[in-house]
């Protein structure tokens, strides 16, 4: 599961995001995994960025499943391949994990208390994206960690 700060509103990268979750669901199915769903988090009105990252951090826990594990973009986390995603992903589920969340803080970032629920902090590089295009990234990611695990050629072209 995604679990987002903000909406997608109708567009390119809306139609993106759902075309590869629609992939890695059916992709996913084969492999034992279920999802990907998306939960958005309303972006807060606060006027502080910390009172900002608490409201959308507590808005971010109440929608996790428990027990689960959770992965936070984060660009303090560790950067990683897609092989190494893939193989995370693989882990949790030969462990019995049966949820896996995804979290994208909002443009002031996770709170405090987000970031420490996850169980790894991965970044998608140095650079700084729209949250737009992080969730469709995010959701790629998640269908090439399926291809990657099925010995599909996607992962490859």
């Amino acid at each position: 599961m995604i679990v987002a700060v903000g909406r997608l509103k109708a567009g390119p990268e809306r139609e993106l995001c759902a075309r590869y979750l629609d992939r890695a669901g059916k992709g996913g199915r084969v492999l034992g995994l279920s999802g990907p769903d998306v939960i958005e988090i309303a972006e807060s009105a606060a006027r502080r960025p910390e009172d900002r990252m608490a409201d959308e951090g507590s808005g971010i826990l109440g929608a996790l499943p428990d027990p689960g594990a959770v992965i936070a973009l984060d660009p303090r986390g560790r950067e990683t391949s897609s092989e190494e995603l893939a193989a995370d992903i693989a882990a949790l589920r030969d462990r019995g994990v049966r949820a896996l969340s995804f979290l994208i803080g909002g443009a002031d970032g996770l709170s405090e208390a987000a970031r420490g629920r996850a169980d790894r902090l991965v970044a998608f590089g140095r650079a700084t994206f729209p949250h737009q295009l992080v969730r469709v990234m995010m959701a790629e990611q998640i269908y090439r960690a399926t291809t990657i695990l099925s010995g599909h050629p996607y992962h490859k072209a």
